[in-house]
């Protein structure tokens, strides 16, 4: 029951609606045994010549008392009139049963529900804290999956039979200790072979969790294969590999299809098999009982005929548990997966103790920074400092460690080794929300989301006025193409931006940058990917954006970055040469043939 536990977490909240719960099961299940139980004074009404008979003193306690309130009802009212008491009885408990049973619904249903909904919540939350480096190792449709189907699969089969973990055995126990009143000796065989049902049903859902687990898995496969193909359309249609594609998708779905049966056989089963089992349980009873009630052995028949109404109560519940069982060992496998998100540690997380960074002073300093990733260096002892109003260069082959030396500063990753400082103090003393909250970041691809313009360019900052956002996408060089758009700054851009070219979606991107109105921009080849037109504009958009503030460039085009107040030339994580464009050239280095090789091409 260990993985479990987070629901049983969750249900601590609700301590009280958890009470009205377990009360209202109770009342339910003991209105239904008082109303079935009703039939033994009826039979014995029925099948006795008059009511002096119905005084034959019973061994049993539970039954004298019930010939007791009989032979008194009979007296009172006569036998028609007692006829239709216990007829009212009946009728009144069954009303009774199911009105308790209805509010126990009416209190479990939305707690079910929060569960649930407190699962996806911390699911959504747990993947927004945790570091960039982690989505490098899972795949989008993978993670999808987790958050879809394994939550929906967890909610069907685990929380939605909730109700069943605690009815079934409460059911189940309060019957069997009023069977245990009326025949201790029936319901001791009972109870001999209720675990054998239990251990045939147990054997055919053991193996469910396991075929869970790869069916988890192949829908994973499926999406993202699938992501990857919305993705990269232009690219499979170019190259003609539609068939390559249509044949790895049509694989992975012929394997989740069998997945998915091989469960179905085995879940499906679970229910006939209790049913006739619970026949054969009931069948085996009533052979049983009725020898003693032929040979008169502390059981009378009406007692019997009770006792077989009562023990009916219990093939359902015993039925449903079994079914509650197998679904249970279905989510299990469904649960590990989003555990395995829930439990992933946050290894860049923020400092609750961590001081506020109200403003941006003096310096960024990277002194003796080394990071490594499983054993890969990354970064290996860095040092250097951006002073405040400089622009900082970072140039290099693909791999040199350009970009996660800047994912360093909004600690995207934490350094393994050595410390980043922001105006002489750890980042890590910080809190992570006011380092952020100074800084701006442009990608070399454009992140925009399926919404309107003008909530694009507001994302961080929701209080922007139409005035602020107007100004922002002059400043990006962005304002004449919105306006040139049928709704303007409310046009709808599309997913990711698919409606907008590449220049016009990272001028949106600057414009963004640019309302936040941060003293750190960090520029990450925000023009590699462009035109040479869409590059001039969105260039001279970064120049305007930069003034008076500090940055932090990574160069894929070197003739963006002449005028930086110092270039850092970095080479398989270490820094090989710095300066300004005129001293590395002059250096005749490295820097030099990467400049000479641009100027060819």
């Amino acid at each position: 029951m260990k993985q479990y536990a987070r629901i049983f977490e969750y249900l601590k909240a609700y301590k009280g609606k958890i009470f009205l719960y377990f009360l209202f099961t109770l009342l339910s299940i003991v209105f239904s045994i008082i109303s079935i139980g009703m039939l033994m004074p009826f039979l014995q009404l029925i099948f006795v010549d008059n009511g002096t008979a119905i005084t034959t003193t019973s061994k049993n306690p539970v039954i004298q008392s019930l010939n007791n309130f009989l032979y008194e009802s009979v007296q009172k009212r006569g036998k028609t009139a007692t006829l239709g008491f216990i007829c009212l009885l009946m009728v009144s408990f069954i009303i009774l049963k199911n009105l308790s049973l209805y509010l126990s619904y009416y209190v479990l249903n939305p707690l079910k529900n929060k569960i649930v909904n407190q699962l996806r919540e911390d699911l959504y939350d747990k993947v927004l804290r945790l570091p960039i480096g982690f989505f490098n190792e899972k795949r989008k449709g993978d993670l999808m999956s987790r958050m879809t189907n394994d939550v929906g699969e967890v909610e069907g089969s685990v929380v939605g039979t909730l109700e069943g973990w605690i009815r079934d055995p409460m059911t189940i126990i309060v019957t069997l200790t009023v069977l245990l009143l009326i025949s201790v000796q029936l319901t001791l065989f009972i109870l001999i072979l209720i675990p054998i049902l239990g251990l045939v049903i147990g054997r055919v859902t053991r193996s469910l969790k396991k075929n869970s687990q790869e069916v988890s898995h192949k829908y994973g496969e499926s999406l993202s294969i699938l992501d990857e193909t919305l993705g990269g359309l232009r690219v499979i249609k170019a190259f003609n590999i539609e068939k390559l594609l249509r044949g790895k998708f049509f694989k992975t779905n012929q394997e989740l299809l069998h997945a998915k049966n091989n469960i179905s056989y085995k879940r499906d089963l679970a229910s006939p098999l209790s049913e006739v089992m619970g026949v054969m349980l009931f069948t085996a009873v009533l052979y049983y009982g009725g020898r003693l009630v032929l040979r008169n052995e502390l059981l009378e028949a009406s007692a019997f005929l009770g006792f077989l109404g009562i023990f009916y109560n219990i093939i359902n519940p015993a039925k449903s548990l079994s079914t509650s069982f197998s679904n249970m060992r279905k989510g299990a496998a469904a649960i590990n997966r989003i555990e395995e998100i829930l439990k992933t540690p946050i290894t860049v997380d923020d400092n609750p103790n961590g001081k506020l960074l109200p403003a941006f002073t003096s310096t960024i300093e990277f002194k003796n920074v080394s990071f490594a990733y499983e054993d890969a260096v990354i970064l290996d002892n860095i040092n250097f400092a951006v002073k405040k109003g400089q622009t900082i260069a970072l140039v290099g082959s693909s791999g040199a460690g350009k970009s996660t030396l800047a994912d360093l500063v909004p600690r995207f990753h934490d350094v393994t080794g050595g410390e980043v400082l922001i105006d002489g103090v750890n980042i890590k003393d910080y809190s992570l929300h006011s380092v952020r909250s100074l800084m701006s970041i442009v990608t070399q691809e454009p992140i925009l989301f399926n919404d309107t313009i003008k909530n694009n360019i507001a994302l961080g900052f929701q209080d922007a006025t139409d005035e602020q956002i107007t100004e922002a996408a002059k400043i990006a060089n962005a304002h004449d193409f919105i306006i040139k758009k049928e709704g303007g700054y409310d046009s709808n851009i599309g997913d990711r931006g698919s409606k907008l070219s590449g220049g016009e979606r990272q001028r949106l991107t600057i414009a963004r940058a640019v309302l936040k109105n941060p003293p750190i921009l960090i520029l990450d080849e925000a023009t590699s990917s462009l035109d040479t037109e869409s590059e001039r504009l969105v260039q001279d958009a970064i120049n305007n954006m930069m003034q008076n503030r500090t940055s932090i460039v990574i160069a894929h085009r070197l003739s963006t970055i002449r005028h930086a107040d110092e270039i850092i030339v970095l080479q398989k994580g270490k820094i090989v040469e710095r300066g300004n464009h005129e001293q590395l050239l002059a250096q005749n280095g490295f820097y030099r043939k990467l400049v000479e090789m641009q100027e060819v091409r």
